[in-house]
Order: structure tokens, then sequence, then C-alpha cells
């Protein structure tokens, strides 16, 4: 049966579309498939008919809304203004999640104290030897997909600091963590604080706990709006000027929490900053993945690229724009593993074309999956946050 309800917003979402077809050459997934259905402009035409009740929610017809990344490449592009972000969430708000989701996995990663533990005692045990083999069967997938995910994931370096830094008279910043990178990208977020005093702000960290990302993005409206409460409190205890987070996929459940509130990574804020910091020579080649909500969402690659720079002797080499996708986007890596991986390897064959000898990612989910990928391959490639090599590299 159709949906009872027909969802007036959805619709008129959708009637901003001129069927154009701009969005067709940017989107990843319409590339790795060639179909209408898996484009942004099908996906604007599912959802409309689903929510004037003029279809019903089939597994056929919900595949392609489940299937999407959420990069935003075709909003970026469109000359009508689509706001393809709302109309995504609206529809998957109303479908629910994707019965694929692996909503047990997700509530783990999703509390970083028990995260924490669990890999710990993964590690300890070998966990990622002797436990995928037993997870053989489809319904595990996800839980496979994510012990290969750890096992792949090197220690994090160790990222000076020095009780040296400029006087705070730039301003107040909240750090927030987040809840996956609080756990796997430790060293970027002691990066970010350090190098945010250097420049001289003052920076308050706030509590570690998801912001709600993960769940506004697969539907599950109710446990999203309660993180964005969370960081609403949170947002009042740290009495700051502004919000920076080092994973650009929180910025969208962030600014949704937070409107008014500047909500940014940090780069433009340490870019506008430069005369107060000092790198030292790095000769080395590198190769810098941007990924897909940093440069939709945040915008900010400009200002990184201004940072990197700054690093006497670094090589930068960037790596190709849309639709050229590694396929992580927050769940999806965990819900569709196959074709996660067949975006990565495009992405990965660019990188291993570079000639480069580490590559940089801001988005941990990005990180873990394209680091995962390399070392299928047999691959010593090191990753690493772009923070973390700007602190590593920071002269006191």
């Amino acid at each position: 049966m159709p949906l009872e309800k027909p969802h007036h917003r959805i619709a008129v979402l959708a009637d901003q579309c001129v069927q154009c077809g701009l969005c067709l050459p940017v989107c990843p997934t319409y590339a790795l498939d060639g179909n209408e259905a898996e484009s942004p402009r099908g996906r604007i035409a599912i959802g409309a008919a689903l929510a004037r009740g003029q279809v019903a929610p089939t597994p056929e017809l919900r595949e392609p809304m489940d299937h999407c990344l959420g990069c935003l490449s075709c909003q970026r592009v469109c000359p009508a203004g689509v706001q393809f972000e709302e109309l995504l969430v609206e529809t998957r708000a109303l479908l629910g999640p994707a019965p694929q989701r692996p909503g047990t996995l997700l509530g783990v990663i999703k509390r970083p104290w028990l995260n924490r533990w669990l890999q710990r005692v993964a590690r300890w045990t070998g966990a990622a030897m002797w436990l995928s083999p037993l997870l053989s069967s489809p319904s595990f997938a996800a839980w496979r997909t994510a012990l290969s995910l750890i096992e792949k994931a090197k220690p994090p370096p160790r990222v000076s600091s020095s009780s040296e830094m400029t006087p705070a008279t730039a301003g107040t910043v909240a750090l927030f963590p987040g809840c996956a990178a609080s756990v796997q990208d430790q060293a970027a977020e002691r990066a970010a604080e350090t190098l945010l005093r250097a420049a001289g702000y003052r920076v308050i960290r706030m509590p570690a706990f998801c912001c709600g990302a993960l769940d506004l993005h697969d539907g599950v409206t109710a446990k999203a709006h309660a993180s964005m409460e969370r960081v609403q409190q949170a947002w009042a205890d740290a009495d700051a000027d502004s919000l920076v987070t080092i994973t650009p996929g929180c910025l969208t459940a962030l600014r949704r929490a937070l409107p008014g509130v500047s909500v940014d990574d940090p780069y433009r804020l340490l870019a506008d900053r430069i005369t107060q910091l000092r790198f030292r020579p790095l000769a080395l080649r590198a190769a810098l993945h941007v990924p897909c909500t940093q440069s939709n969402v945040a915008r900010s690659d400009s200002a990184l690229m201004t940072l990197l720079q700054c690093i006497p002797k670094l090589e930068m080499k960037r790596l190709p724009t849309p639709p050229y996708c590694c396929g992580a986007a927050g769940s999806h890596v965990l819900q569709f593993p196959e074709r996660a991986g067949r975006m990565r390897s495009d992405m990965l064959s660019h990188i291993n074309s570079l000639d480069v000898q580490l590559l940089l990612s801001s988005n941990i989910g990005c990180q873990l999956h394209l680091a995962a990928g390399l070392a299928e391959q047999a691959s010593v490639l090191p990753t690493m946050h772009p923070l973390t090599l700007l602190a590593q590299q920071w002269n006191p």
C-alpha cells in the first residue's frame, strides 16, 4: 500500500528540480551503476512519488535512497538550488532505517567508552583473526567489515605540544570530539587543540559522544534529535564563541543542533591566524584526499591547502574531485561493503598512480576505509589526518 499521509515538505523540495541533469556527472552512485534511479534526479522523483502517496515503499524502490552517499556533490552544482540534503533526510525519515542497517554495531560506535573497550579486547584477543571466519553469514557482513577496519588501523602518531603557546587573544573555541573520531583519531584531536592554541585561541574540549549524524542520515529521527539536544546542552556548558570538529561528517548534525552558532572544521580558523604558525620543512610527497563532506559541506579545502603549503618542501598532490568518492559515507561502508569496495578501488587506483609517500584525509571513516584497502593490496603507504601532519611539523 502507498504511504498513508503525503509529506508536503518533500514534495515542495522535489518541485525545485528542473530535471536538467547537471547533477549526473558528479554523482558517484550514478557513475557506479549508470542507472537513472541511482542518480540525484531519480532519487528526487522517488522521494516525490513516495511523499505524494503515489507509490508504495517497496524494497526495490527504497534501495536507491539507501544507496545514496549523501555526498552532496549534486547540491553543490545544482543551478536550481535544490536542497537535496533536506530532501534525502526527510525521505529517509519517512521510510525509516534500511533493513540491513546494523543497529547494534552502530550503537557500539556511537558510545566511545564502549567502542574503545571492545576494540582493546578485540586487539588483545586477536579477534580479527579468529572471529571473522565465524561471522561468515551475510547477516554479519557489517561486523566483518568493522573488524577489518580495526585490524588495519595503525596506532596514532605522537603529536608534539608546548607550554609556550600564543596568548589566547583570538576567542574561545569549543572542540567537539564526536564518537568514532574520539576513539580512532585521538591524534588529530590533540593536533587540532595544539594548533588552535598556538594560533591564539582558547580551546575547550567538549564531552565525546555522537552528534546524531549517523542516525539523521539513516532515518532514525528520534535518536538523532536526542543526540542533538545533548549537543545543545554541551554547547551551553562550554560557553565558547565557536565550535569546531575534526570530522566534517559531523557538521550537518552539529549545524542543525546549533542554528546561529559558528560551526566549522578548524582549517579556516587556523588559516585566519596563519601568521602565528610556523612549520618545519618536510621533504615528502603526499596525496590529499578531500572527503565529500569537507568539499561540499565545510567547503574548507582551500583553507586546508593554504595551511599545508606552509610546510616547506612538502609536495601535495590532490586526488580527483567528484564523481570519485571512497564509498565510506558514514554507515554506508557497513551497510553496503561491496559497493563501498568498488568505489574505493577507483580511488586506490588514483593513489597508486601518484608515487606518494603519505595519504592525508580529514574524515575518520574515509581514513579507515582507504587504509583497509591499501592493506589488502599489501601497500605500506601510511594514512594520516592533515591536522596531525601540521601539528607534527609545527615549530613552537
